[in-house]
């Protein structure tokens, strides 16, 4: 099992950015990983993900081009640079960790998440 731990979340106006940290208890580079996000009334969608390795990932159409996702297996921590931000960015931002991935495979059944954090993008 592994726990995991998002920060970084605030209140930035829009066009701003943030750098979203999510650190593992355990060895992150056994997870695929993911960042998801849920707005108030919406269902959790996608955000981006990224390989065990690193070497892969892929994002969601609505971030392509402003978020980046990356990783640190020495430090056990995984990251979402966030810039140019919307006020439609606004949610709680969870990482999530699928255990059964491939190395070079992005996650796709995430078995452990975060607790979340918020992001408030004001316009």
């Amino acid at each position: 099992q592994v726990q995991l731990v998002e920060s970084g979340g605030g209140l930035v106006q829009a066009g701003g950015s943030l750098r979203l940290s999510c650190g593992a208890s355990g060895r992150l580079g056994t997870y695929a990983m993911g960042w998801f996000r849920q707005a108030p009334g919406k269902e959790r969608e996608f955000v981006a993900a990224i390989s065990r390795s690193g070497g892969r990932n892929m994002y969601a159409d609505s971030v392509k081009g402003r978020f980046t996702i990356s990783r640190d297996n020495a430090k056990n921590t995984l990251y979402l640079e966030m810039n140019s931000l919307k006020p439609e960015d606004t949610a709680v931002y969870y990482c999530a960790a699928d255990g059964a991935a491939s190395p070079f495979s992005l996650g796709t059944s995430y078995d452990y998440w975060g607790q979340g954090t918020q992001v408030t993008v004001s316009s």
